[in-house]
C-alpha cells in the first residue's frame, strides 16, 4: 500500500470511530436507558475535565482514537472472522481500559465498581461502537475504491 492509501485509511478509521460513538454507541445507550436497564442517558452534556468538553464530544474523540487502533488490527483477520473480531475488540479494549486504567485515574472504583448492569452497559454500548466503526470503515473503503 502507497503511504497516501494508509494515510487515507486512517483519516477515515477517525472518522468512521467519531460517528460510530455518535450513531452506534449512543443509540445502544438510548436503548439500554428507554428499557430501564442503565439510568445513564445518552449524548450527556456534562462537561470533562480538564477542557470542560461535553463528554458525548469527548467520548466520541476517544472513539475515533480507538478506530486508529481498529484500523491498524483489522488487516489482520480474515473476512468472516471481521464482524465479530470488530465486536469484541469494540467490547473488550475499550472497556477494559476503561474499567482497569481509566476509572483509577479519575479515583473511581474499578469496573464500575463490579455493578453487573453497568459492566453489561459498557460491554453492549462499547460492542456496538466496534460493530459500526468496522461497518462504517467496511463502507468507506468500498466507496473510495469505486470512485478510483
Amino acid at each position: 500500500m502507497t503511504q497516501r492509501i494508509v494515510l487515507s485509511r486512517f483519516i477515515l478509521a477517525f472518522i468512521a470511530g467519531v460517528i460510530s460513538v455518535l450513531v452506534f454507541h449512543q443509540g445502544m445507550l438510548a436503548l439500554l436507558h428507554t428499557i430501564n436497564f442503565t439510568s445513564r442517558s445518552p449524548y450527556p452534556m456534562t462537561p470533562t475535565a480538564p477542557f470542560g468538553i461535553p463528554q458525548v464530544f469527548s467520548s466520541a474523540l476517544w472513539g475515533g482514537v480507538w478506530g486508529l487502533v481498529w484500523a491498524a488490527i483489522a488487516p489482520s483477520f480474515r473476512r468472516k472472522n471481521y464482524w465479530i473480531a470488530a465486536l469484541l475488540f469494540g467490547a473488550l479494549a475499550p472497556t477494559l481500559v476503561a474499567w482497569f486504567v481509566v476509572a483509577p485515574l479519575k479515583s473511581q472504583p474499578l469496573a464500575g465498581g463490579w455493578q453487573p448492569a453497568g459492566m453489561v452497559t459498557g460491554l453492549l454500548v462499547n460492542g456496538a461502537w466496534g460493530f459500526g466503526t468496522a461497518l462504517l470503515l467496511s463502507l468507506f473503503a468500498r466507496r473510495q475504491a469505486f470512485s478510483r
